[in-house]
């Protein structure tokens, strides 16, 4: 399956191969303040393949906090976070935020509430190996 999305002027974009056609997606509704107030809601794909697409004049902002082991991807244009991602022993992980998807069934996503309170930085980025987009790659748009 072929997803796309991107932020709300389209500054930057994104596809997603998901392997298969799964009938529901499961995401994750993050609880912190950061993704409460942006409407981060992530979903991933393991085996998944994620390109990304940004313009060379496109204005792309990162923005990390907490552990800082993490780089929100936000849109200076338009505000929009369609992904985050994370540098651990050199490969580049992603999540996606279903919130930017486009011309997607929003009845196949399975939206569940997560928090990561309490979680070590070592247990998050391990978490991260196992369950994030492990073939990331950005590219002129």
């Amino acid at each position: 399956m072929l997803i796309r999305g991107g932020c709300h002027c389209g500054a930057l974009r994104f596809t997603l191969e998901w392997p298969g056609e799964p009938a529901t997606i499961m995401a994750r509704a993050c609880g912190c303040s950061f993704c409460v107030k942006h409407g981060g809601v992530w979903t991933s794909c393991p085996q998944g393949v994620l390109r990304v697409s940004v313009p060379p004049h496109a204005a792309l902002e990162g923005y990390a906090f907490g552990t800082r082991t993490a780089q929100f991807h936000v849109c200076s244009r338009c505000g929009v976070v369609p992904l985050v991602t994370s540098r651990i022993e050199g490969t580049l992980y992603a999540v996606v935020n279903v919130n930017s998807f486009e011309d997607f069934a929003r009845q196949r996503l399975t939206v569940a509430p997560a928090s990561f309170d309490g979680e070590g930085q070592g247990e998050r980025l391990a978490r991260r190996q196992r369950n994030w987009i492990a073939d990331v790659r950005f590219g002129a748009g």
